[in-house]
């Protein structure tokens, strides 16, 4: 009789179906978590999270790939976004997006060589009056001028 082992991340995703149950709807909880644990969503998990939830890889995939907080590649461990509406255009977006990558020595959509930080650009914070704002991991800064991006980024470096 063949046994086989099941692995780390199958156990870990039949646990997440356990707490959030195995409906179409836990789908989002699921991969936030395994987003959370690991910095991105494998392809493996991905396949995974299918079969214990018996609906398609493409399904998976394509809720990874509509919500920019998941990602199917691991990234740094902070993430800065930057919001590009066209109201944090007009509050000098711009500016601090040079600053930011005149800081770090990289471009939006780029990580630093040390996988600290990654960068990316966002549609929205929901900040339009407080514009430009910029979101590092889960903390939200408004009115960030490029001298208070510098700041921030010092803080996490």
């Amino acid at each position: 009789m063949l046994v086989l082992e099941k692995n780390a991340m199958t156990e870990e995703i039949e646990e997440l179906v356990k707490k959030y149950g195995n409906s179409r709807s836990s789908l989002l909880p699921i991969l936030q978590d395994i987003q959370r644990k690991h910095k991105n969503v494998s392809d493996f998990a991905q396949q995974e999270v299918a079969r214990v939830l018996d609906i398609h890889p493409v399904e998976v995939y394509s809720v990874i790939s509509f919500y920019s907080f998941l990602n199917t590649k691991p990234k740094g461990r902070n993430i800065v976004r930057l919001c590009q509406t066209i109201t944090c255009d007009l509050s000098g977006k711009a500016s601090v997006a040079k600053a930011i990558e005149r800081e770090l020595g990289i471009k939006f959509g780029e990580t630093t060589k040390d996988n600290k930080i990654t960068l990316e650009y966002v549609n929205c914070l929901g900040m339009c009056d407080q514009g430009p704002a910029l979101l590092v991991n889960e903390r939200v800064y408004a009115k960030v001028s490029p001298e208070k991006a510098i700041q921030i980024l010092n803080e996490i470096k």
